[in-house]
């Protein structure tokens, strides 16, 4: 009996002393490490938003794509997929934020083929011209607008020179497609048709989403040259060259396409673009020349002769 009295005295001092003296709380997990910012601009919150186009130095890309026939083997979306594929890979090497995709550019030549989407002149225009303020408003003050898409090729330079007719904050780079480079695999299609879906950008496309070519139809349409305007002579212009052509919007020979070959031209290709993010992040020259331009434009008369 007196055992078990003592064993309950301990017990009850015990539990005194345990409700004066209680345990320390737990600590609190540890905080994640934070996280790696992403170069999507959609993926960022608005706060790592603000620290993206920091580390970016205000260096945005935009990808531009399009929506067209690409073949019989290859998806509408090619360029856009490609361009986006190229662009991403070297953001992360060279921190820059990537726009989501961008697809409202020039493709009139290919209206007559199912998928095509194909905006009017002044809206692709006022549309880049608005993307690229909001853009900037956001802290982008130097955008280089990537180009995945031939047809593009004198939208993007006449809209960069269009910046001149009024002062921006901000500056506009074009970057062409450039895929090839020394060293280049041997192709094995003729090189002066191969334009449109054809070996190279077949074989860009096995890398970036090898999911989405079928390689198996690259032969079920021709992708040769029909030369019907070869009357007209070298030099003159007409809107209707491309249709004819290549009427079945298809330029060159998917069917030959490898991963060599698209390896190599992405990895050329996203080269260019860290090359140019790095160089775009050093200029300093272009916008003071440009608000110099600006400023001496509105006083032509003054400009010494």
């Amino acid at each position: 009996m007196r055992k078990t009295l003592l064993l309950a005295v301990n017990v009850l001092c015990a539990t005194m002393v345990a409700a004066q003296n209680p345990p320390a709380p737990a600590a609190p997990p540890a905080a994640p490490a934070q996280a790696k910012l992403s170069v999507h601009w959609e993926e960022l919150t608005a706060a790592d938003f603000k620290d993206a186009i920091t580390r970016a130095q205000g260096t945005c890309l935009l990808p531009f794509g399009i929506m067209e026939k690409h073949g019989p083997h290859l998806p509408l979306g090619n360029d856009l997929i490609n361009v986006r594929y190229v662009a991403i890979n070297a953001a992360q090497q060279e921190y820059a934020v990537v726009f989501p995709e961008y697809y409202f550019g020039q493709i009139f030549e290919a209206k007559h083929e199912p998928g095509t989407v194909a905006y009017s002149r002044g809206l692709q225009l006022q549309l880049l011209q608005e993307t690229t303020d909001e853009m900037a408003r956001n802290g982008c003050k130097k955008i280089i607008i990537v180009n995945g898409h031939g047809g593009n090729n004198s939208l993007l330079p006449y809209f960069s020179q269009s910046q001149l007719e009024m002062p921006h904050d901000y500056v506009v780079y074009v970057q062409s497609i450039a895929r090839s480079a020394p060293g280049e695999p041997a192709h094995k299609s003729d090189r002066s048709t191969d334009m449109h879906a054809g070996e190279s950008e077949t074989s860009v496309t096995m890398i970036a989403r090898p999911d989405l070519v079928h390689l198996d139809r690259a032969r079920q349409e021709s992708g040769a040259d029909q030369g019907r305007l070869k009357g007209l002579p070298e030099g003159l212009y007409t809107g209707i060259w491309w249709y004819a052509r290549f009427p079945n919007h298809y330029a060159g020979e998917g069917a030959v396409a490898s991963r060599e070959l698209g390896d190599f031209e992405v990895k050329a290709w996203t080269s260019t673009i860290v090359q140019s993010i790095r160089a775009v992040k050093a200029d300093a020259e272009s916008l003071r020349l440009q608000t110099e331009f600006y400023e001496r434009s509105k006083h032509p008369l003054d400009t010494p002769q």
